[in-house]
């Protein structure tokens, strides 16, 4: 088993008003010198580029997470234009297959009853205002 010593707590020293004020006094003069220091020309332009490196260096980051924002939506719509360029394609072809003529006259006869008229049902009709010599052509 092991011992447990309790020692007393060190007790602060009290301090006299005169020395809290002394400290105090040596604590301003070391801030006034400190701004002092800080107004010299060469340390406000040190601080001003410290300031624009960092304020670019932000700004490196900010951009290069909207590049990569921005490409991602890029590629989406991408993708989803491919996906539009398929969809036309095909409906393109389905427009060809629909329009063929053989399509047309069998969904015409399927579904609306219709029929290609024989030679007897055929009436043609005179052309009116044309010399009688072109009528020929038109038959």
């Amino acid at each position: 088993m092991s011992a447990v010593t309790v020692d007393k707590p060190a007790q602060a020293p009290v301090l006299s008003r005169e020395e809290v004020r002394r400290r105090v006094g040596g604590a301003l003069k070391l801030s006034l010198a400190i701004f002092a220091a800080l107004a010299q020309r060469r340390v406000l332009i040190t601080l001003g580029l410290a300031l624009v490196l960092i304020g670019s260096g932000i700004g490196v980051a900010v951009s290069a997470h909207q590049n990569r924002n921005l490409y991602n939506t890029l590629s989406e719509l991408q993708a989803a234009r491919d996906g539009y360029q398929r969809e036309w394609s095909q409906l393109l072809l389905e427009q060809s297959a629909l329009s063929a003529h053989g399509q047309i006259e069998q969904q015409a006869a399927s579904s609306l009853e219709m029929i290609v008229p024989g030679r007897e049902h055929i009436v043609l009709v005179p052309v009116a205002g044309v010399p009688s010599g072109t009528r020929q052509m038109f038959r």
